[in-house]
């Protein structure tokens, strides 16, 4: 079992600090779309982003959840996380993060 506890978070800014505040990510059919960096961090040995589309930036909607990885040639990459449980996990965490109790 894995633990996805907020006591376990480490605050990071890999994404950040490779790409900037504002990502461009592309979807199947190639469609570019911009994404403010909101959150980053680390937990139970992988790496997640919070990102939120550029046209709602200021939008009380709340953010994408994307998986960091490593890929072969070193770069950074956001995938979507597939795993409904693990997927599941990181939006709770992510709400207990942003809105403690």
């Amino acid at each position: 079992m894995t633990d996805f506890s907020a006591e376990k978070v480490v605050w990071a800014s890999r994404v950040r600090d490779a790409y900037g505040p504002i990502v461009e990510l592309q979807d199947e059919q190639g469609k570019a779309s911009y994404y403010t960096v909101e959150n980053e961090f680390d937990v139970a040995g992988s790496s997640y982003a919070a990102l939120r589309p550029e046209r709602e930036a200021s939008s009380e909607e709340e953010p994408e959840l994307f998986k960091i990885v490593q890929s072969p040639d070193g770069d950074l990459e956001l995938v979507t996380i597939e795993d409904d449980e693990e997927w599941e996990d990181i939006s709770e965490l992510y709400g207990e993060l942003t809105f403690p109790e």
